[in-house]
C-alpha cells in the first residue's frame, strides 16, 4: 500500500526518505527523488495551487497505476502545495522494490506522471512579479513513453 501525501506545509526529505527506507528493509534496491525550488534565474518563490477534490484522489491513482506496473515494496509520493522558497522540497517520491530496475521505473513513471499530468497550477516570483508556468514541451515527451 502506497504512502500518498498533499502538504501545505515543508517537509524534512531527510527523515521522509530514513523512514521509508527503514519501512523497507527487504528491498533490494530504493530508488527516491527529491524535486526542490531553483535558487538560480532570479527565482524569489514558487508557489503551487491545486484542486483539492481532484488532487489527493488523483495522485493515489497515480500510486495504484504505478503499483500494478511494477512488483514494489513500498511507494512514496509526497508533494508540497502553496508557496516555497528556493531550495524547499517540491516533491518527494521514493520506490522500494526487490530489483533495481522496478524501482528506478516506477520512481521515474509516478516523476513524469507529476510533472506532466498533475493537478497543480504552478507560477514563480522573480524581481518582475509573478508568471504561470506551462509543462515543457519535454515534460510531454516524457510521458509519452510510457503509453502503450
Amino acid at each position: 500500500m502506497a504512502d500518498v501525501r498533499l502538504s501545505l506545509d515543508a517537509f524534512d526529505p531527510a527523515v521522509e526518505i530514513a523512514g521509508f527506507n527503514a519501512r523497507h528493509p527487504n528491498a533490494g534496491g530504493i530508488v527516491t527523488f527529491l524535486g526542490q525550488v531553483r535558487d538560480s534565474g532570479g527565482v524569489e518563490a514558487l508557489e503551487l495551487q491545486h484542486y483539492e477534490p481532484m488532487t489527493l484522489p488523483g495522485m493515489q491513482e497515480l500510486a495504484r497505476v504505478t503499483e500494478r506496473r511494477w512488483p514494489l515494496e513500498g511507494l512514496l509520493i509526497l508533494h508540497r502545495s502553496g508557496v516555497m522558497l528556493p531550495g524547499d522540497a517540491i516533491v518527494l517520491v521514493c520506490a522500494a522494490a526487490r530489483h533495481r530496475r522496478d524501482a528506478f521505473a516506477a520512481a521515474d513513471f509516478a516523476m513524469d506522471h507529476l510533472k506532466s499530468e498533475s493537478w497543480f497550477w504552478k507560477r514563480e516570483k522573480t524581481a518582475a512579479g509573478w508568471r504561470w508556468i506551462e509543462p515543457r514541451p519535454e515534460d510531454h515527451e516524457d510521458i509519452s513513453r510510457w503509453r502503450i
